[in-house]
């Protein structure tokens, strides 16, 4: 995760993870923001701010009183978002550096 993207970008992330990694399935609710803010060690209001971002994405539901849900296809919307997010903006440089180093995918596929 990179240290130049805003705390609360990469609280997003680390939620969009345990989204699409199935640690906040579909239809469950969410930790609340002081919860999740004192388990990140982050400031409620940056918390809030991220989860706004979710809301707003229509990736979560406020049941007010309540919490919050992970929306159904919450995971897959997320999936999907971030598969685009990687070929678009990560792999034009893994595949340049593929090439400047010499490495075929064959050779990659196999040290993995």
């Amino acid at each position: 995760m990179s240290e130049t993207k805003p705390v609360y970008l990469r609280l997003r992330d680390r939620i969009a993870a345990s989204i699409i990694e199935g640690e906040y399935a579909e239809g469950e609710m969410l930790p609340s923001v002081r919860a999740f803010a004192a388990e990140q060690g982050a400031n409620p209001l940056t918390v809030a701010k991220a989860y706004q971002q979710f809301q707003s994405d229509g990736l979560i539901r406020v049941q007010r009183g309540v919490g919050m849900f992970v929306r159904e296809g919450a995971a897959q919307k997320l999936r999907q978002s971030e598969k685009e997010a990687f070929l678009n903006e990560e792999w034009p440089d893994i595949r340049r550096k593929l090439a400047r180093l010499d490495i075929s995918l064959t050779e990659l596929t196999d040290t993995v």
